[in-house]
């Protein structure tokens, strides 16, 4: 009984918490329309919440819902902030283009939203794009293409609608009872209406504390600092310790997941809280999972940012640094992730405006909410007996699977073998779960081509590599396993990610970090399950062994390429 109660009131307390949320910002109040025609008893639900939470009605005339958001309903506030804007995409070719194309942004203080080798994504007016291409050579004229002919539809469309959908299951599962366990059905992540949009701080905190409330024999709710604004940085801590009195207590190995660094990146927030959420429910249920519970604790920090991300849901969809004050009265914020001590400020000339997307401070650490965490890990470590063995950073978008360094690729990391086998097999992950590829490499690799087998071109960096959390956790912690995952999608959305990717992206993350638990297990993610059923060990065994050669020819192919 007691469990069926705890089913009840996640699923009451997720509805009520995902449908009663209203932005402060007007304009944004907007927003929110009504979906598909209910049952009757979704009608009386939603308007006993509407009368508790004063929450209007979106219907229409006759009661006809809307299920689209029309141009025609966007707020004037987004069409003029964001109305003559324009994400391109920049090919890049040569050396000579890089560098032209690093100083160009940094003239005319371009939002970069991504970069590789390959190509560099750029937001910008449109009535600057003229500008920007009299700074370019000519083979820049025609080496851009568009990527979003409307910005401000989509970065509406971004936003969650105040909708009260139906949280049944599909008709060919009418009958299956509420369960916040995971399941291998994607029917069940389908039917969790806390993953169906993105959500605010406001609603993510309460839904972390009822969490912590269903599942108290392994899920504590921390704090790991104190924002600029002073709004504490919630995470979850879960594992199972163990109660043997006679055996000396080592050092508990702590794996730490974090996401919103950078605030407009909504989908590494869902992300961290898919996981987290994935391995919680999955104790006792799996015997995989429980082992990687007993075993290590597991510290999901869902946004590192909150004031950012809080002024992303209220003001700017699109800010990306936190929202302390700078020595520019009108220019606030810092970017988190350049704000570390270790190698701070590599590039002198890079990122050292205060208007810039990526101002990494004027002294290490004076990025608030990156000093504190810092310093949260450093007590962990010195003080709580803790041993922090492996940090994702989880970021967007590109799908990408990086490890350190990124401040530079003249230096390569100690142990950079063991770096890639681990990186390749958290790509392989995802890769066999629905096929989507991300990349791994160096960090550093953002903006650097190889000529040939034997020699690398460095090329002009876009924005600096240097102060970042990545490297800082790797060498100054000794973490041994570091890694920044950039998670969906390669640019047709950029960091308006569709809410639709949430659990998908959640699912390929979850793999990823599972695999990491079993990896440093010893496992290596390839072992025989042990729920496995008898007549199936001699097919599972041999598939593995497959996938351990499989794995192995990658490795090599990556030995060579550096040679």
């Amino acid at each position: 009984m007691r469990h069926l109660s705890n089913c009840c009131v996640l699923a009451v307390i997720l509805s009520i918490a995902a449908a009663a949320y209203t932005p402060s910002h007007p304009s944004l109040a907007t927003f929110h329309q009504q979906s598909r025609t209910r049952s009757v008893f979704s009608r009386l639900r939603d308007g006993l919440i509407r009368s508790v939470w004063s929450i209007p009605s979106c219907t229409g005339e006759g009661g006809a819902s809307n299920d689209v958001k029309s141009e025609s309903t966007r707020p004037s506030t987004l069409l003029a902030r964001y109305g003559g804007d324009v994400v391109l995409r920049f090919t890049i070719n040569s050396p000579e283009e890089a560098a032209a194309l690093t100083e160009a942004v940094h003239v005319l203080f371009l939002d970069v939203w991504e970069f590789n080798a390959d190509w560099v994504d750029i937001r910008l007016a449109k009535d600057v794009v003229p500008s920007l291409l009299g700074l370019l050579p000519q083979s820049l004229q025609h080496a851009h293409t568009p990527l979003m002919h409307d910005l401000a539809q989509a970065i509406f469309e971004s936003y969650p609608s105040l909708a009260f959908e139906d949280p049944s299951p599909p008709a060919q599962d009418e009958h299956r009872p509420f369960s916040p366990v995971l399941q291998a059905s994607p029917n069940t992540d389908q039917t969790n209406i806390f993953f169906r949009n993105y959500q605010p701080l406001s609603v993510i905190i309460p839904w972390m504390r009822l969490l912590r409330s269903l599942f108290p024999t392994h899920v504590r709710m921390i704090n790991v600092g104190v924002s600029y604004e002073g709004r504490d940085i919630p995470a979850l801590r879960v594992g199972v310790h163990p109660t043997n009195a006679d055996k000396p207590s080592s050092p508990r190995k702590t794996i730490l997941i974090t996401g919103g660094s950078h605030a407009r990146e909504w989908i590494s927030t869902s992300t961290v809280n898919y996981v987290a959420y994935s391995f919680i429910t999955a104790y006792g249920k799996s015997k995989e999972m429980t082992r990687l519970l007993e075993e290590f604790d597991w510290v999901f920090v869902p946004t590192m940012n909150p004031d950012g991300y809080i002024y992303t849901w209220e003001n700017d969809r699109l800010w990306r640094k936190n929202r302390q004050q700078t020595s520019l009265r009108f220019c606030k914020g810092v970017d988190l992730d350049h704000s570390y001590s270790f190698k701070w400020d590599h590039d002198s000339n890079v990122a050292n405006n205060p208007c810039s997307e990526s101002f990494a401070g004027e002294a290490p650490f004076q990025g608030v909410e990156a000093r504190r965490f810092a310093n949260w890990a450093l007590n962990e470590i010195a003080k709580n007996n803790v041993s922090i063995v492996a940090f994702v950073d989880l970021h967007s978008y590109s799908q990408q699977i990086l490890y350190p360094y990124s401040y530079t690729c003249s230096t390569a990391p100690p142990a950079l073998e063991n770096l890639e086998e681990l990186g390749l097999g958290l790509a392989k992950a995802i890769r066999t779960n629905n096929g989507e590829k991300y990349r791994v490499t160096a960090a550093c690799e953002g903006t650097v081509e190889s000529d040939n087998q034997e020699k690398k071109k460095f090329w002009p960096r876009i924005e600096s590599g240097g102060g970042s959390a990545l490297d800082w956790f790797y060498h100054e912690l000794n973490v041994k396993y570091s890694y920044q995952i950039k998670l969906r999608d390669t640019g047709s959305y950029g960091f308006l990610l569709p809410s639709k990717n949430i659990v998908p992206t959640g699912l390929e993350a979850f793999n990823a970090i599972k695999y990491m638990g079993q990896f440093l297990l010893g496992n290596k993610g390839i072992e025989v399950k042990e729920e496995s059923r008898e007549g199936s060990t001699a097919v599972a065994t041999e598939k593995h062994e497959v996938e351990i050669e499989d794995e192995e020819a990658d490795i090599e192919l990556r030995r060579r390429w550096r040679r």
